[in-house]
């Protein structure tokens, strides 16, 4: 199906670089103002001034009218834990009241308290309400996400998880980008090779190691051999795995020819950024702590550094990331929900770009930059969406005003754009 989208005030192309945008690149949006778009077939064959392209407009073409308003490309949400049963309101509640997210972990709560959950659900119901997350992103405007496994910690729920991914995935029209965070954190017990059982631990510690050996030496195996994973993550934290673990994990996800992703620096310097660096890693996501002298490894191994607003915010904190040291240090900064049961249960992308401008210091532009091209190259799809160019697939919003600085400034505002996938308009 040929369509012209016409009649748009501001096309905010993001056309640029073949790769993630550094530096004053990301204020550099390639806005056409009076413009249109045509699409065939889902992808975008040509993007200009209205007036140059009316005349390929025939009687055979579908015809949008944007009625004067912005359209930007949908938005890449580069880090949800898309996928788990329950929720964690009453540990919401206790924060508020001055638990901390350590405190609350220590006792039996947090991560576990979603695993257990996570555990005794079936995969239609977590496929349901994992639906049912994703529909709340795509009224945002999220075209595409990554979403992790994570809240089993044992083989049956892990691949159950990625299993959901992959067929939310299939079903569209959200396109997902699934990885494996079975090093989420320590489990309760130790996950048996063949049946994924989990024997009782002694101290609280005994079998750490062999669930570090496992995931490494047997469950990445099996999802790379299954394709249920294109990225590995894990949570390198005083409360979840050492480097040194991490390190063994992520280097057997290497060696199967996976993608790497690390929670890393959130809490507590040192705890993974360097890693990240050494490996090459994709990406290494949260950053809260990191030093200078960690970023700059990360800009020099050309890791992209995924900022996470959203749980700072949620868990009452104020140390952000240092959105603007990382512009100015010439890292290609991304930013995203890290949606989750715990510390940001936030699925709005909009809310994440007021926050990453109000809190971070970035514009408006730099923000716009961070949740769509960068975050498309930072899940290895930025040849593909990420921007509107001749011949990438036609991911677009049609917002209800006319300037992309309207995004961030009106905060929390409960807008509906118009949302089109592959050209066809979709409605959650």
């Amino acid at each position: 199906m040929n369509s012209a989208i016409v009649n748009i005030g501001q096309l905010v192309t993001l056309a640029g670089s073949k790769r993630p945008r550094v530096g004053a690149e990301l204020r550099e949006l390639a806005i056409i103002s009076d413009a249109a778009m045509l699409i065939e077939d889902g992808r975008i064959v040509a993007v200009a001034k209205r007036a140059e392209l009316e005349s390929r407009i025939d009687s055979g073409t579908s015809v949008i009218d944007a009625e004067g308003c912005c359209i930007t490309p949908g938005f890449v949400d580069a880090h949800t834990h898309l996928v788990f049963a329950g929720n964690r309101a009453d540990e919401f509640e206790r924060r508020i009241g001055g638990a901390t997210y350590q405190e609350i972990a220590a006792a039996g709560g947090g991560i576990l308290r979603t695993v257990k959950l996570t555990r005794e659900a079936s995969e239609d119901e977590l496929l349901a309400v994992a639906r049912k997350h994703r529909d709340w992103m795509l009224r945002g405007g999220t075209t595409t996400l990554e979403a992790k496994s994570g809240y089993g910690l044992d083989r049956e729920t892990e691949m159950r998880m990625l299993r959901v991914i992959k067929r939310l995935h299939a079903e569209g029209p959200v396109r997902m980008v699934p990885t494996l965070l079975a090093a989420h954190t320590v489990p309760p017990g130790t996950c048996g090779a063949a049946t994924g059982a989990c024997a009782p631990m002694v101290n609280g510690n005994a079998g750490r190691g062999e669930f570090v050996r496992w995931v490494a030496k047997e469950l990445i195996s099996e999802v790379a051999m299954e394709g249920l994973a294109r990225y590995c993550d894990a949570f390198c934290d005083e409360h979840a795995f050492s480097v040194e673990e991490v390190r063994e994990v992520l280097s057997a996800a290497k060696r199967h020819g996976m993608g790497l992703r690390l929670h890393a620096e959130q809490f507590s310097p040192g705890t993974g950024a360097a890693l990240a660096a050494e490996l090459g890693a994709t990406t290494a996501d949260h950053l809260e702590t990191a030093t200078e002298a960690t970023l700059a490894l990360l800009r020099d191994a050309g890791v992209q550094p995924v900022l996470l607003p959203g749980s700072v915010f949620a868990l009452g904190s104020t140390q952000y990331p240092a959105a603007r040291k990382m512009v100015e240090m010439g890292l290609a900064i991304v930013v995203a929900t890290d949606f989750n049961p715990g510390s940001s249960p936030v699925p709005s992308m909009p809310f994440m770009l007021s926050l990453a401008c109000v809190q971070m210091g970035l514009l408006p532009s730099e923000a716009l930059s961070a949740v769509t091209i960068n975050a498309a190259w930072s899940v290895g799809l930025g040849e593909q969406v990420g921007s509107l160019e001749v011949g990438k697939q036609a991911d677009f919003l049609i917002h209800e005003f006319k300037d992309y600085r309207e995004l961030a400034y009106f905060i929390a505002v409960p807008a509906r754009p118009r949302v089109f996938i592959a050209g066809r308009e979709v409605t959650p």
